[in-house]
């Protein structure tokens, strides 16, 4: 046979499989050969192998240039383990390890060697590769070559090089996760415009796919984690730092295994909780984006997502790592009007120029239109990545139980109207009041009560308000202004909607009785201007428990405090008036929450 016998030895030899899967002998052979090629491969999929075995069949060394220095001495060690030599250069090692790696290499007795990219571009490391017998470079998480990939890293850069340095040593580039321009940006990067691109298919049957409306995301998490994953190892992901602490925190006074992991915890912490996570069952990390690329672990049974992530890139390639054994895994979200507020705002005031925002833009807009449709979840995700997906996968949430729909139109174009009548100055929950036909302080104060739309919504209650703002916002016909605390405006995308030319069809947000209260569940769907006075109202509830030595909820249970912040009472008779709130606690507490209540009415004017 051919040059792919040899690979087959060693697959069979080294690694211990019997076959290889899908496409990777077409990669292999292709690399063995002396070609260069571009793999886009799905978790688990088996990339690795694809330059693995090349750089043993092949003469000289194969230097794997990667971003995961956490994990390089994982890999490094496991490839010990199979007898294959490897070795690593980053920033970790003493000048000790440094010094013998070098001489491995010098020697050539190394049949790997994974670098950092940061370490590629230095004058000494490009003399010591022109210096060594190269059997080829593989370009790992090679999305991070891209300004337009979800994982922008400027040391990549620098691997143009390797086309005009090392013209006649094979590149593959690999990557679970790229989208049209970040694959042709990676492509003209690393000089592989006319090399084979192996697209191995983007599906991942064994994963379920659930996204639901965030009501009280603690809970709902926790319901999710005791119904369904008790023993099981997962990862839960988090926008903020803050926030992973937190969660695992109180995942852990739930009776769970949870570490937080970011990178503001020190190197030593980051790398124990990891080591627990890939060593132990049944551990759960609660991270930020910084965890998960490269990870190994096959067992992951679940992945989460608390927070709306940036685009499908970013959401397809983190619940990708669950179920890489192959075996049934779940990709569970919520999320909410404050994350697509949030994530718009951001955006918006990102330092990045015009057309950087533009396509971060459409990215955006396709991850919230992922959350929003009613079709097959699964066919959203193949098409999104250009893959082709015929019929309904049968193992998503909008498959398994199909989400009702509604005529949103004539709703639509009384919030969009609210909006223009209250001078496209206030946020969600002020525009919901003027449709609610509430005569707060603030809609008298302002002469609201008195526009047309005031009090034309009452058909529908405070929650569906919010999740026809949310789809609004979601499909592009709100904005958020950043610049004043999330106030909406009207798009150009409205003006149809406004003159009866466009109809609206919503997503009917489906209410589970059994999990919380509706009135718990709108805590979290709090809007910002909302959220704040909510965080802080609970640390005052906080704060006083402490000096009396009792826990929070014998202050005020917490739906107190949401009517605390659905009615804004101002004086000690408003006060009175809030369910939970008796004489008693009035004269002992009332004050403090009083203060609170009346600072935040006076920022917002």
């Amino acid at each position: 046979m051919s040059e792919i016998q040899p690979s087959l030895n060693v697959l069979r030899k080294v690694f211990g499989y019997e076959q290889f899967r899908g496409v990777q002998s077409d990669i292999i052979d292709t690399v063995v050969s002396g070609q260069n090629a571009l793999v886009l491969m799905p978790t688990g999929g088996g990339k690795s192998l694809c330059y693995q075995i090349p750089s043993l069949v092949r003469s000289g060394v194969g230097i794997v240039i990667s971003p995961l220095i956490a994990l390089m001495k994982d890999q490094v060690d496991a490839l010990d383990e199979l007898g294959v030599r490897a070795g690593f250069i980053n920033s970790s090692l003493s000048s000790e390890a440094y010094g013998q790696v070098m001489q491995q290499l010098r020697a050539g007795e190394l049949d790997l060697l994974y670098l950092a990219p940061e370490r590629f571009s230095q004058s000494g490391t490009l003399a010591l590769l022109e210096s060594l017998d190269i059997a080829l470079f593989a370009i790992d998480e090679a999305h991070c070559v891209s300004q337009w990939g979800h994982d922008f890293r400027s040391d990549y850069l620098s691997l143009s090089l390797l086309q005009e340095r090392f013209p006649h040593v094979p590149r593959i580039a690999l990557t679970a996760t790229a989208d049209v321009a970040t694959r042709e940006e990676i492509a003209s990067r690393l000089g592989l415009q006319d090399a084979p691109h192996f697209v191995s298919g983007f599906d991942r049957p064994n994963i379920q796919y659930r996204i639901t409306q965030k009501r009280n995301a603690r809970q709902q998490l926790l319901a999710f984690i005791r119904r369904e994953h008790p023993d099981d190892a997962g990862i839960i992901y988090c926008m903020s730092r803050r926030k992973t602490e937190e969660v695992a925190a109180w995942l852990q006074q739930q009776g769970f295994d949870a570490l937080p992991y970011h990178a503001g915890l020190s190197s030593d912490l980051r790398m124990f909780n990891q080591q627990r996570f890939l060593r132990e069952d049944g551990v759960i990390i609660v991270a930020t984006i910084a965890f998960g690329m490269g990870i190994d672990k096959p067992d992951v049974r679940f992945i989460v997502h608390l927070d709306l992530p940036k685009s499908v890139e970013s959401y397809y390639q983190e619940t990708g790592r669950a179920g890489r054994d192959g075996q049934a895994a779940t990709a569970w979200m919520v999320y909410g009007l404050q994350d697509v507020i949030k994530l718009r705002q951001m955006l918006d005031s990102s330092q990045g120029n015009e057309q950087f925002k533009r396509q971060e833009q459409i990215r955006l807009d396709a991850m919230l239109g992922l959350c929003e449709i009613t079709s097959c979840r699964r066919q959203a995700l193949r098409h999104y990545f250009g893959e082709s997906a015929p019929d309904a996968c049968g193992n998503c949430d909008t498959c398994l139980q199909p989400p009702p729909t509604w005529d949103g139109t004539e709703a639509a174009r009384k919030a969009l109207s609210a909006v223009y009548r209250a001078g496209q100055r206030f946020g969600v929950s002020y525009a919901t009041e003027i449709l609610l036909g509430v005569e707060s302080e603030r809609i008298l104060s302002n002469g609201h009560h008195r526009v047309s739309t005031f009090g034309i919504g009452r058909e529908l209650d405070k929650s569906q308000w919010q999740s026809v703002f949310r789809q609004l916002i979601a499909g592009g016909y709100l904005g958020a202004d950043h610049q004043q605390f999330g106030a909406l405006y009207l798009t150009e995308k409205a003006r149809p909607v406004l003159r009866g030319e466009k109809e609206l069809m919503m997503r009917e947000d489906v209410k589970d009785v059994s999990r919380a209260s509706s009135r718990k569940r709108a805590v979290v769907d709090l809007l910002p201007e909302d959220q704040r006075l909510w965080e802080d109202l609970r640390q005052c509830r906080k704060q006083l428990a402490d000096e009396h030595d009792v826990p929070p909820y014998v202050i005020f249970h917490d739906a107190t405090l949401l009517d605390m912040v659905q009615l804004r009472p101002l004086n000690e008779q408003q006060l009175l008036a809030v369910n939970g709130v008796g004489q008693g606690k009035l004269s002992k507490f009332g004050q403090e929450f009083l203060r609170i209540i009346n600072e935040h009415e006076y920022e917002l004017g």
